[in-house]
C-alpha cells in the first residue's frame, strides 16, 4: 500500500527550517530518474519538473507544494554546565517538550534531552503553572568545554523519534510534513510513463513551518496556473472531542481541504478535486480547518495572475508532537488523488460558474 522504509528514511531525516539540506540531498538524487528536469534555486527549494503534452495556449503549469522542514529549534545559548538554551523554529506547545530526546547538528550530530525543573523542587504555585519554553534547557552530558568544541549558536536542533507502525497507521515525528514529500515522490515515481496534459512543477519547499517562505518564493518563479498543496490536517477524534471539533477522522478518506486561516481555496478546484476521487473510486473528506496553514496559500498568492489553487490534507492526531499518527489507507488515498487530479487537470471546465 506505501512503502513504509521510504517514509521512515524521509522522517529520520533532520531538515530544520533553513537547515533542510541533508534532506534536500536524498530527495533529488532520488527523484532525479522520474522527471525531466530538475533544479534548485537560491533559496534552497528543490523543483522537479514533468513536461505535459500541452503546447503554445494550450500549454498551462501546474505546482504542487509539499514542504521539507519540520518544527525544530535552534541554539541561542551554552551556559555553565554544558546545557544549551534554545528558541523554536515553528509552532509548539511547551507541554509537548518533556521527557524528549533531541539532535543537536553542530559539528557532529550531539543527542539531548529536555530538562526543566523537577516537580519535586516545585512550589505549589509553580505546579499548577503550565510549562513555557524558557524554561526548558537541553542536557547532554558533555562539560560545556566539551559543548563548545562541537556546537555554536545558530546550530540547528531536531527531535529523535523513529517511525513505527501501530495497527493500520503510522507514528513518528514529522509526519508534518514528510507524509507530503513522500507523497509527491511517490507519484511522480509511479507517473513517470504516464504522459500528463500540463507542465507539472513537483516543489520540495523550504521554511514552512515559519512563514510559508520557501512556496512564496517558487509560486513567484513558476506564475503557475494551477496549485496544490501537501499537507496533514487535524484529526481531533479522540475521546472527549465533540463532532464540531474533529476536523477529520482517521481512516475516513483523503481530506480536500476547504478553508484554513491562511486559504480559502478555489471553489472550482475542491469541485474538481471531489469528483476526480468520486470517479476514481478514493475515500476522501471534507476538511474545514480554523487554525494553520499551508503552503498552498503562497501558491494560490503570489504569482503574477494568482492560481486556481487546492490542498490535498492527511488527518493525523497529534501533529507538531513526536507521536503523530496517520492511517497508511488515507496516505496512499492522497497519493492517488494527486496522480487523478494530474492526468485530468485539463478536462475540466475553469471558468467562473
Amino acid at each position: 500500500m506505501i512503502d513504509i522504509p521510504l517514509l521512515k528514511e524521509f522522517c529520520r531525516i533532520p531538515a530544520a527550517p533553513g537547515f533542510e539540506q541533508r534532506l534536500r540531498a536524498v530527495i533529488m538524487e532520488m527523484v532525479k530518474p522520474y522527471v525531466d528536469d530538475l533544479y534548485t534555486d537560491a533559496m534552497g527549494n528543490v523543483y522537479a519538473v514533468k513536461k505535459g503534452t500541452k503546447q503554445g495556449d494550450d500549454a498551462k503549469r501546474i505546482m504542487i507544494g509539499s514542504h521539507m522542514d519540520e518544527i525544530s529549534f535552534i541554539v541561542t545559548h551554552i551556559e555553565e554546565g554544558g546545557f544549551i538554551r534554545f528558541h523554536t523554529l515553528g509552532g509548539f506547545d511547551p507541554k509537548t517538550l518533556t521527557s524528549q530526546r533531541v539532535i543537536i547538528h553542530g559539528k557532529e550530530d550531539i543527542m539531548g534531552c529536555m530538562g526543566c525543573k523537577p516537580v519535586h523542587l516545585m512550589s505549589a504555585s509553580e505546579r499548577g503553572k503550565s510549562m513555557a519554553i524558557k524554561d526548558y534547557f537541553i542536557d547532554t552530558g558533555l562539560t560545556k568545554t566539551e559543548v563548545e568544541k562541537l556546537v555554536s549558536v545558530g546550530d540547528p536542533i531536531t527531535r529523535e523519534r523513529e517511525l513505527i507502525e501501530m495497527g493500520n497507521c503510522v507514528n513518528s515525528k514529522s509526519l508534518d510534513n514528510r507524509l507530503a514529500v513522500y507523497m509527491l515522490f511517490e507519484a511522480l515515481r509511479e507517473l513517470k510513463d504516464v504522459e500528463l496534459p500540463y507542465d507539472v512543477y513537483g516543489v520540495f519547499t523550504v521554511q514552512e513551518e515559519i512563514g510559508i517562505r520557501g512556496a512564496s518564493v517558487a509560486a513567484q518563479k513558476i506564475n503557475p496556473h494551477f496549485g496544490l498543496g501537501i499537507d496533514v490536517t487535524i484529526a481531533f477524534d479522540v475521546p472527549g472531542a465533540q463532532g464540531h471539533e474533529k476536523i477529520t477522522s482517521l481512516g475516513e478518506g483523503v481530506a480536500i481541504k476547504i478553508m484554513d486561516s491562511s486559504t480559502v481555496c478555489d471553489y472550482r478546484m475542491v469541485q474538481f478535486m471531489k469528483e476526480q476521487a468520486d470517479s476514481n473510486n478514493i475515500k476522501w473528506q471534507p476538511e474545514v480547518l480554523t487554525g494553520g496553514g499551508t503552503d498552498t496559500a503562497g501558491i494560490q498568492r503570489r504569482g503574477l495572475d494568482g492560481a486556481i489553487a487546492g490542498c490535498i490534507s492527511v488527518p493525523c492526531r497529534n501533529v507538531h508532537q513526536t507521536i503523530e499518527m496517520s492511517h497508511k489507507e488515507d496516505i496512499r488515498g492522497g497519493v492517488d488523488l494527486l496522480k487523478a487530479c494530474l492526468q485530468q487537470m485539463d478536462s475540466y471546465d475553469w471558468s467562473f460558474k
